[in-house]
């Protein structure tokens, strides 16, 4: 009698662990948030994983491609500037070539006005201009990167603190309109420690005039992360990176009002809102 009491109990737990099993692995998610407007990503379904992985384009720039759950999806960052309107992006996979349209919608950001007490940092004199233009041809490089490596995508905020700052505010420092705000905020004081959100390799280490004491992290396939404003640096150009992993400390050197992090991601050369990469609760 017990053994036949047994058996449904066993029966049972099996059949327990298995609904447990699957939703895991149903909620195991790592894609960003699909959200095509300006500043935003677009998730592309390229359907069921092969042997082959397929390519994205757009135009020439090459696209993300990352497996999740059984099938391809293409990771593409829209740029900021980005009107409404389709997006074509051009596949191939060894069932031959296709085009896949992004309907991208209107997003409006708000506005944020910030007083800079360093006035070189918002009127930079002719020395300065000719330090930030060979700077931008450094970042401009490491922002066209594009590594083989598939990236992971699950990040985690890499840094403890409330989030202040977000992505895409329209700002105006010290009553002169400049760049939106490319990254996103986190409100913590210097010395408190920056991990990498996700395995990576140090792209590189600097000392810039608007942002700072900065580390790039290159996550594959056109994913960069950035991270500046940094009282100190921990890596080295080069060198790998795991999740979690301190790689400096939050500062405020380069154009702040304060002590922060500015997280930067990077998608096929283009800044999208980091939040997008944050699991929701």
């Amino acid at each position: 009698m017990q053994h036949l009491q047994g058996r449904p109990t066993l029966t049972l737990i099996r059949l327990l662990a298995g609904a447990l099993l699957l939703t895991g692995s149903l909620g195991a998610a790592a894609l960003p948030t699909h959200s095509p407007v300006p500043g935003g990503i677009a998730v592309i379904d390229l359907g069921p994983t092969g042997s082959t992985t397929p390519t994205a384009h757009w135009g020439a720039q090459p696209v993300a491609v990352v497996r999740d759950r059984g099938r391809w999806f293409a990771l593409l960052g829209i740029p900021l500037d980005t009107l409404p309107g389709d997006l074509d992006i051009s596949i191939a996979s060894v069932s031959g070539a296709s085009t896949r349209h992004v309907a991208v919608h209107i997003k409006n950001y708000p506005e944020q006005r910030l007083t800079i007490k360093d006035k070189r940092k918002v009127e930079p004199n002719p020395d300065d201009l000719a330090r930030i233009e060979g700077e931008q041809k450094v970042t401009e490089a490491i922002k066209r990167r594009f590594s083989a490596p598939a990236p992971a995508t699950d990040f985690a905020l890499p840094a403890k603190g409330p989030l202040s700052s977000r992505f895409g505010l329209r700002r105006i420092f010290n009553g002169l309109p400049r760049n939106p705000h490319a990254g996103l905020d986190v409100a913590v004081g210097t010395g408190a420690p920056v991990t990498a959100p996700a395995d990576g390799v140090v792209a590189n280490v600097g000392d810039y005039f608007f942002n700072g004491n900065t580390v790039f992290i290159d996550h594959g396939q056109g994913l960069i992360t950035a991270y500046m404003h940094l009282s100190r640096t921990d890596v080295q150009t080069g060198q790998p990176v795991k999740k979690g992993e301190r790689i400096g400390a939050v500062g405020a050197t380069g154009r702040v009002t304060g002590p922060h992090l500015h997280w930067a991601v990077i998608l096929n050369n283009t800044a999208v809102d980091p939040e997008l990469f944050l699991s929701r609760p």
